[in-house]
């Protein structure tokens, strides 16, 4: 595994190519986001992702979320509605993660068999760097093994997977606390998936 240390409100250009690179040869980045550290993947590849649940020894019958640089850059993956919108404009970047139906071209694992990918805007500049970077959202579950605690620091990321990525961003400690909260727009209205960051009740003002 390769660290590269990279400045947590700075972009070190040549570190995210090198991590570009390293997505694009089906490898695994750790790299820190806006709650916790996170694993990116080619989202495209069965390979990759099916490589990034052997890493977490997760199942391949749970969905697995992505991150985005840009609202536009979520359009390529999901279709977004009116309401969706509303909610993106209003929280991102920002930590509310939102399942809508998925466009053609991402490999089966981040579905697990459904219709439906969940992804968001990251209020962290390296995170989003490297999805813009790469030109395709990346995935974005937590560098942990499934079911322990979340990293928040590279430390962490070393201890519970370090022996089984290719390259580590580390920026230091992220800030924890709540993880994204999870939202999705269904025929009777927005239905919380999972507490988070984002108070529910300002996910329902900002829908009124």
């Amino acid at each position: 595994m390769l660290t590269f240390l990279v400045a947590a409100n700075s972009l070190d250009t040549p570190l995210v190519a090198r991590a570009v690179d390293v997505l694009r040869d089906r490898g695994v980045v750790a790299y820190p986001t806006d709650t916790f550290y996170g694993l990116a993947v080619d989202p495209r590849s069965p390979e990759a992702t099916a490589k990034l649940c052997r890493v977490k020894r997760r199942s391949p019958s749970t969905a697995i979320p992505l991150i985005a640089a840009s609202i536009d850059q979520v359009a390529r993956v999901a279709t977004c509605s009116p309401a969706e919108m509303r909610l993106a404009e209003r929280f991102w970047p920002g930590p509310l993660t939102l399942v809508m139906p998925a466009r053609p071209g991402l490999a089966s694992a981040i579905l697990a068999g459904g219709a439906t990918v969940a992804v968001r805007v990251p209020a962290h500049p390296i995170a989003r760097a490297l999805a813009s970077e790469f030109g395709f959202c990346i995935t974005s579950t937590s560098a942990n093994e499934s079911g322990e605690p979340p990293a928040v620091s590279a430390d962490d990321v070393v201890s519970a997977v370090g022996e089984r990525i290719d390259l580590l961003l580390d920026a230091g400690p992220t800030p924890g606390g709540p993880p994204s909260t999870v939202v999705e727009m269904t025929a009777d209205g927005p239905r919380l998936i999972r507490a988070g960051a984002v108070p529910w009740e300002r996910v329902l003002e900002s829908l009124e």
